[in-house]
């Protein structure tokens, strides 16, 4: 259960591993607010380890929200997660979050909805109005506070958050990241050849990085480190050996195969369009 989870220490902290597209999806459903909204509010959902919690996905979930009162559609929210649950099974809610800075008395009323449906439920913030310019991103577990038998308050202990991504997220986010060196914040997507070449391109800094490192250690410059002597020697024991004529050979011998492909197709388009100018004749 997440109470087991969070109830303990962790190794080197409490941590909550967010993934990208669970920003994504609260930045989109604040501008897409209710006008008026001053807030967006939903549900965190993702897995539990003895170590951390990851949060891979969220949906906003309605609410109302004044001066003196806060109401939550949380048969919306179960609904919601019902339907999630046939997708993703293994996700469970982890909390809830709210885009802002800071941490109202309304939140503390939400906080106690969602801890009916998550034991110790995690708080996430999104502070949207770029405070400080910058988008703070903070997490909270709560505890309770206060003298036994008066009145009881609630305290939100921050946790550790860290940024983790799957491949196809982080294909995602360096697309966007790209858009920061754009003019008009406008960028379109890259041709397989260009995603090769710059995959490359990273190869190759990436060797020279480590070369740079190997040369450094041999020098004295640098202390040598056993856990990064293994990590490269698995790396290097991961690399097929062939020689350079095979790996010539078999390169030309998959353009050749790519190019007879890319014939076929052309030729293929080529016989449709014909046949559709016949039938128009």
């Amino acid at each position: 259960p997440l109470s087991a989870a969070l109830s303990g220490p962790f190794p080197g902290g409490r941590v909550v591993r967010l993934h990208p597209v669970v920003l994504a999806s609260i930045v989109d459903s604040f501008e897409r607010r209710n006008e008026g909204a001053a807030r967006v509010i939903g549900t965190l959902l993702g897995t539990v380890d003895k170590h951390s919690v990851e949060v891979t996905n969220c949906f906003s979930v309605p609410h109302n929200e004044s001066e003196d009162e806060v109401a939550v559609d949380m048969e919306f929210a179960k609904n919601m997660y019902e339907l999630h649950k046939k997708v993703s099974p293994s996700e469970i809610i982890l909390g809830w979050y709210a885009t802002g800075h800071d941490i109202t008395e309304h939140s503390v009323l939400i906080h106690e909805y969602y801890s009916r449906e998550a034991h110790n439920p995690i708080h996430l913030t999104v502070d949207t109005s770029l405070q400080n310019s910058r988008m703070s991103i903070k997490a909270y577990v709560s505890a309770p506070m206060g003298v036994p038998g008066k009145t009881m308050g609630v305290m939100f202990t921050p946790l550790t958050v860290k940024y983790v991504y799957y491949d196809t997220e982080r294909i995602g986010v360096d697309l966007i990241m790209k858009t920061c060196f754009s003019p008009n914040r406008v960028i379109g997507l890259s041709s397989d050849l260009q995603q090769v070449g710059s995959a490359s391109a990273r190869i190759q800094d990436t060797l020279t990085m480590v070369l740079q490192y190997a040369e450094d250690v041999l020098s004295g410059k640098v202390a040598a480190d056993n856990t990064v002597g293994r990590f490269l020697m698995d790396l290097i024991n991961q690399v097929p050996k062939i020689s350079p004529e095979d790996f010539e050979t078999m390169l030309n011998s998959n353009i050749n195969d790519l190019l007879m492909v890319t014939y076929l197709a052309n030729l293929t388009q080529s016989q449709i369009a014909l046949n559709e100018k016949l039938l128009s004749l």
